[in-house]
């Protein structure tokens, strides 16, 4: 009997001669010209072997069959009715949560404050944050796992859009003890690309500036890789060795004299960092009111 399924606009229209009285105003009611409503019925009745209404010049009126049949059509427009309004509960569930993936820097320094303050004004959106690199951030959002990313990167890849909503500032750091806080000259970047240094996983937005920032230098390997700007600066001051870092995972640091900055000749190393989305570029939505608000207080 599959191929007896009527669509819903045959339900709504044999709902409507029902209330109506005459397939001419349930017709009308629905939207649909006369001539196509009555096909409708005679071949959906053709097709389950009953008879629904009768037809009369004063109108047409529903056999016995036709009162069942348009009994279970209300039913079953009422199941619609109701799957609707949960397909939108649901959706407004969704829309009330924000899947935030951030970098590193972004998400040790500066996403507490934004997110505490977005929590204050939106009390009911529900904010879940998964703290990556930034290659792992572009790659959950290209997968449709995250609404909203934060980077660090320098560029950023051609399939998503972007808006600033900061920066910093890269600079070399080490612990009070280190030989290069009594240089008296300038550390040059032949130097500090021969250094082995404490650097991030690749992917890291931090590891790929500086990756950039010396790549025309013979670079030596690494001292050690950690995953973490909180473990690269433990590991900094506890005399471990030298590392480049952002000005806003140290600047603590660096008022007590725990790290010391360490000048570079020729080398600066600002960074812009990124809210980055999926297409549409305008942002909507929870992901679009966080962002914006950043912006605004920028």
């Amino acid at each position: 009997m599959s191929d007896a399924r009527p669509d819903l606009g045959l339900l709504e229209l044999l709902v409507a001669i029902d209330d109506n009285g005459s397939l001419g105003a349930a017709a009308r009611a629905v939207g649909m010209a006369q001539p196509n409503a009555s096909r409708a019925v005679r071949q959906w009745e053709q097709r389950v072997g009953l008879t629904l209404i009768e037809r009369s010049p004063r109108g047409s009126t529903l056999t016995a069959a036709g009162t069942v049949v348009v009994h279970w059509a209300r039913e079953v427009l009422a199941d619609v009715d109701r799957l609707l309004d949960a397909a939108a509960a649901l959706r407004t569930d969704r829309d009330a949560e924000l899947r935030i993936s951030a970098s590193m820097t972004v998400a040790e320094c500066l996403l507490p404050a934004w997110l505490g303050d977005f929590r204050r004004v939106h009390p009911d959106i529900k904010v879940q944050l998964q703290v990556r690199n930034s290659l792992q951030v572009f790659d959950r959002l290209l997968a449709g796992e995250c609404d909203l990313g934060f980077v660090e990167s320098p560029s950023v890849p051609d399939r998503l859009h972007s808006a600033t909503v900061a920066h910093d500032r890269l600079i070399v750091v080490v612990d009070p003890a280190h030989p290069w806080t009594r240089r008296r000259r300038r550390l040059t970047i032949a130097e500090l690309a021969a250094t082995p240094l404490l650097v991030r996983e690749p992917g890291s937005g931090t590891r790929s500036t500086v990756d950039v920032a010396l790549a025309e230098f013979p670079r030596a390997e690494p001292l050690l890789e950690l995953g973490s700007a909180a473990a690269i600066r433990t590991s900094v001051s506890s005399g471990v060795g030298p590392a480049v870092m952002s000005t806003l995972a140290v600047a603590d640091q660096l008022d007590r004299g725990e790290l010391v900055a360490i000048p570079v000749e020729g080398l600066d190393l600002p960074r812009t960092l990124r809210a980055v989305w999926r297409p549409p570029r305008k942002l909507s939505g929870p992901a679009g009111q966080l962002v914006s608000e950043i912006v605004r207080r920028r």
